[in-house]
């Protein structure tokens, strides 16, 4: 099969070609640039931990390399997960003969982009108290409001806007 994809980078195209939704092929482009950029960031990370931790023996320093690594999965995967829904659905609708209808898409695109809004949310409720900013602007309170919360706080709504992402495949399919 010319039109069958491979793999997670396969995955790309083929969910971009399947699919009718523009808001969804809209977030394929955003979310495949957007996981190239978080991958980068977080290997950078890990080359940083590794280097700056050489020499050292293990325990707490091996926890904190291997920290870096699950956090960028934590983040990656939410990010790729709607694209490989969708890919996975028309791939197998193809080879049942069936067509594809239906909200799905348009559902899972609107998740992706709502982790992208809340892993947004999420660094700015975490940014330590030293390098924060006074918020000026519109959203001034709003800002400051986030910055106000413990930065503990900032997992929540990444980990709700992923839930959201779950429940959308798992209820639509």
């Amino acid at each position: 099969m010319a039109d069958d994809y491979r793999g997670v980078v396969g995955a790309f195209p083929y969910a971009f070609r399947a699919s009718d939704s523009l808001l969804f092929r809209s977030y394929v482009a955003l979310g495949g640039l957007l996981t190239v950029a978080v991958s980068l960031l977080f290997i950078a990370a890990v080359v940083g931990v590794i280097a700056g931790t050489t020499g050292g023996r293990g325990g707490s320093l091996t926890l904190s390399r291997s920290f870096f690594a699950v956090v960028g999965l934590f983040v990656v995967v939410p990010l790729v997960a709607p694209v490989l829904f969708v890919a996975r659905r028309h791939r197998r609708a193809r080879e049942r003969g069936d067509a594809v209808a239906g909200p799905y898409d348009a559902a899972l695109a609107a998740g992706g982009y709502l982790f992208v809004f809340a892993l947004y949310v999420g660094l700015v409720i975490s940014v330590p108290p030293a390098q924060q900013t006074t918020p000026t602007g519109a959203l001034a309170p709003l800002i400051a409001g986030l910055y106000g919360l413990p930065q503990l706080v900032g997992v929540v709504p990444p980990l709700l806007a992923a839930a959201v992402i779950l429940l959308a495949h798992r209820s639509l399919r």
